[in-house]
């Protein structure tokens, strides 16, 4: 069987997929490095909504979702921007969206986390930004869940220059009851997020950082690096005190960053592992059995998907994560909160499900097939 799929250049080529999945093991937990997987949210098609109204989410195949990746044994970054945090999913939602993640991870004995932002203000004052700050940390405490302290572009908006930052970081990580993970998330993901720690100069805002790391390392657990920079993330991975692990969120570097040199490593939450959760857990164990080359040999292959997921303008993304997650056979449409599955356009669409489909990443080739040729039938092709 073969399918014809169209290009760039809108012309019809002719494409055999895969007729076998790649075949991984199932969920021992690992040893070596701590993984998390930043989840999309599936949303409900059949809700009546409107563009301004908040999200209306599937919350049986959103669990089903997580679940999915704890039986790999992945850890679930929950409520982050792979969920449409901030492009379609509101405060609210994400409020619900913790309580029942969490609940869910403390049935089955999954490894969560959760993000705290900002996101119920569209400016406010300093003291506006902490208080947000706070009542969305309360409620992912109270949910049992561990926080991440995510970018607010509240505070990239107020703020005045460093100062602000290392104070309000410093009062947040002072009242915080665990350790968190910090995020450092580049505008490349978020342009509204540009200057982030008081400076537009990455060495400037880098030393900011640190000072509010090295300031309360018994309150952070780790940091999330997210700027598609491999040399800056090791760099700063080298300087954090003893004890602080460095998370990449690099989806272009991840395996080279994750295998590590002679001075380190980087453990992983990353937007891209929600498609390749199987395969990414897979080249963890091996890993974790001290076959680098066989975890590179595992990985490697993917970058190229992830490079195409998370090209320019990164912040869409998530419009390729659906994709996959439909053609895989996690959800039933391909649906998305705020209408963002037009966001990619049909050859950067094919083109994803190509690059997936010859590394096995479908369980069932021919449902994929046959939904991608439902896909191409909507734009007019006749695969």
């Amino acid at each position: 069987m073969t399918i014809r799929l169209p290009g760039a250049d809108g012309r019809l080529r002719t494409y055999e997929p895969r007729r076998a999945p790649l075949v991984v093991s199932t969920g021992t937990p690992f040893t070596s490095r701590t993984v998390y997987a930043a989840a999309h949210v599936v949303a409900d098609p059949y809700a009546d909504v409107s563009p301004d109204a908040p999200a209306a989410v599937d919350w049986d195949a959103t669990l089903a979702f997580r679940r999915h990746l704890w039986s790999h044994g992945l850890g679930v970054a929950e409520a982050m921007d792979t969920a449409q945090r901030g492009t379609g999913l509101d405060w609210a939602g994400a409020a619900e969206l913790i309580r029942r993640s969490a609940a869910e991870a403390n049935a089955v004995g999954g490894r969560i986390a959760c993000g705290a932002g900002t996101d119920q203000l569209a400016a406010g004052s300093l003291a506006e930004i902490r208080a947000a700050y706070e009542e969305q940390l309360a409620v992912v405490e109270g949910a049992g869940a561990q926080a991440i302290l995510m970018a607010s572009r509240a505070l990239a908006a107020t703020a005045g220059g460093p100062e602000d930052y290392l104070d309000l970081y410093g009062h947040l990580l002072h009242q915080v009851a665990d350790p968190v993970i910090v995020h450092w998330l580049g505008s490349m993901f978020d342009p509204a997020l540009e200057g982030y720690w008081g400076s537009a100069d990455l060495d400037t805002a880098t030393e900011v950082f640190l000072e509010i790391v090295a300031a309360h390392p018994d309150k952070v657990d780790g940091v999330k690096i997210s700027l598609l920079d491999a040399r800056r993330e090791i760099d700063l991975r080298r300087r954090l005190p003893w004890g602080v692990r460095c998370y990449t969120g690099d989806d272009f570097h991840y395996p080279e960053l994750i295998a590590g040199d002679e001075k380190g490593f980087s453990h992983a939450l990353l937007g891209v592992f929600d498609p390749l959760g199987p395969m990414a857990a897979e080249a963890v164990r091996t890993l974790d059995t001290g076959d680098t080359a066989g975890f590179r040999e595992l990985l490697d292959p993917t970058v190229e998907l992830s490079r195409h997921l998370f090209q320019s303008p990164t912040r869409f993304y998530k419009t390729g994560v659906v994709l996959l997650a439909w053609l895989a056979g996690h959800q039933d449409h391909f649906t998305m909160v705020g209408g963002l599955q037009s966001a990619r356009s049909l050859p950067h669409l094919v083109k994803a499900y190509e690059l997936a489909d010859v590394l096995g990443l479908f369980p069932d080739p021919e449902r994929a097939e046959t939904r991608m040729r439902t896909l191409l039938s909507l734009y007019g092709v006749d695969g």
